[in-house]
């Protein structure tokens, strides 16, 4: 049986795999592995709920509460805001537990739920096993003053805007910027701390109600920010997905900025002002090999770890590295962050155009990005994917026909059910055709 929990939380379709039943019980069940871990010291715990503005979020959020306060913990309802704000507020206010309800940058009929320990850390493995394993058990239920409240988080906004700006050194004054806010739960906090920081800020994005949550904008369609940026003559536009904790951007023609370009623009900063930790990059095995030889022309060493913020983050933890990410636009920084936030990174990116005087175009043109071919190759058994003996000969296959000159990587998709063939060349036609030949393999050899 598949694993319930992916790289990044419990997602599915909402009211059918993502139900309220299921909310409650991944709510109880994490009340109860978190109590018999520890977490709680043996006190009343305390947890904040907050989503994203997807219609699905309203019953879902209730029931969380509702599985929560009936397993005996005092929650806390922050209304919508980004993952990364959820973390913050965690972390801060001391809270026991969070949860985040919210599909990130899948469409509005999706939706997902994923806990924050105490710290605002992502929960391990592990725990997340356990939950998974207490699922539907008979328990004791708490009764009279036992069971948990449920109350408002007043001011969650305001709180988590105030840690954004307080991050940076100097203001944004003078920089024109378009937030793509993907209809999400950046609509508010996006902008508000952009104009705070100095910013002059043009916002497109910007709905309310999620009917349109990630729909041909933000970080996944960069198109509308494109061609808002060259309207208004914008120095750069930057790209939230749907819960914010990502980031991509585009310079003032409109050419896009990746998660990689962006960590190398940021590695550089950190490490001007001493504080990249033993001079180290934590990416994944997606990031591109342009960064790995433009950091390495500066001193930066890449640190590598499997796809998944998470992973990236227990990367950091253990050596205590300071910057880190994906090419997808999550970026960590541990000074400021438990997780990847879009916010925190637009901010840092404007603060170094800001500084330095220079563009966007000009600083992410410290790496030359090879050329790179990606392919979804979706309707197939993903399990297969990883121990067909003919797709390892083809892969096998492949990067001897690259030699040093590219790379391959076949993985299957920890939140979609699809496996992604990535392939890396001196030439475009060269990964491109690899690419397409390896998808065509993985399509024939584990089609259901």
């Amino acid at each position: 049986m598949a694993r319930l929990f992916g790289t990044d939380g419990v997602r599915g379709r909402a009211n059918v795999d993502i139900t309220a039943e299921l909310a409650v019980e991944l709510s109880v069940g994490a009340a109860h592995v978190l109590a018999t871990f520890g977490a709680f010291d043996g006190q009343r715990a305390r947890a904040i709920v907050a989503r994203d503005p997807r219609p699905s979020g309203d019953f879902l959020a209730a029931a969380v509460c509702a599985g929560l306060a009936s397993a005996g913990v005092d929650v806390e309802d922050a209304g919508i805001l980004p993952t990364p704000g959820l973390a913050h507020l965690v972390k801060e206010s001391g809270a026991d537990l969070g949860v985040m309800i919210s599909a990130s940058h899948n469409p509005s009929a999706d939706n997902g739920i994923k806990f924050f320990a105490r710290g605002g850390t992502k929960l391990p493995d592990e725990v997340e096993d356990a939950i998974e394993a207490r699922l539907g058990e008979t328990w004791d239920r708490p009764q009279d003053t036992a069971v948990g409240t449920i109350t408002r988080y007043e001011n969650a906004v305001q709180e988590y805007v105030d840690h954004l700006v307080s991050t940076i050194e100097r203001p944004l004054t003078g920089l024109t910027v378009v937030a793509d806010c993907a209809n999400g739960a950046a609509f508010e906090t996006g902008p508000a701390a952009l104009r705070a920081a100095g910013a002059t800020v043009h916002v497109i994005g910007d709905r309310t109600d999620g009917l349109q949550i990630n729909e041909e904008c933000g970080s996944t369609h960069l198109g509308k920010l494109q061609a808002k940026v060259r309207e208004v003559g914008a120095d750069i536009g930057v790209a939230f997905d749907g819960d914010a904790d990502r980031c991509l951007a585009v310079d003032g023609d409109g050419d896009p900025i990746d998660g990689d370009q962006i960590m190398a623009i940021l590695a550089l900063d950190m490490k001007e002002r001493g504080q990249l930790h033993e001079d180290t990059l934590v990416v994944t095995v997606m990031s591109n090999l342009g960064l790995k030889l433009a950091m390495a022309e500066h001193g930066i060493r890449l640190g590598q770890t499997a796809v998944g913020d998470r992973y990236v983050l227990e990367e950091m933890n253990l050596g205590g590295f300071s910057l880190g990410g994906e090419q997808s636009g999550h970026v960590i920084m541990a000074a400021h962050a438990t997780t990847g936030d879009g916010e925190l990174t637009a901010l840092h990116l404007l603060q170094r155009m800001a500084e330095t005087g220079r563009s966007a175009r000009e600083l992410a043109d410290v790496m030359s990005r090879m050329p790179q071919s990606l392919i979804n190759v979706k309707g197939v058994d993903k399990t297969r994917a990883t121990i067909d003996h003919g797709i390892h000969e083809a892969v096998l296959a492949a990067e001897k026909e690259l030699g040093e000159t590219g790379r391959v990587l076949l993985r299957p998709s920890g939140t979609e059910p699809l496996v992604r063939v990535m392939v890396e060349a001196a030439d475009q036609a060269t990964a491109d055709g690899i690419a397409e030949r390896l998808a065509g393999v993985v399509k024939e050899r584990t089609s259901l």
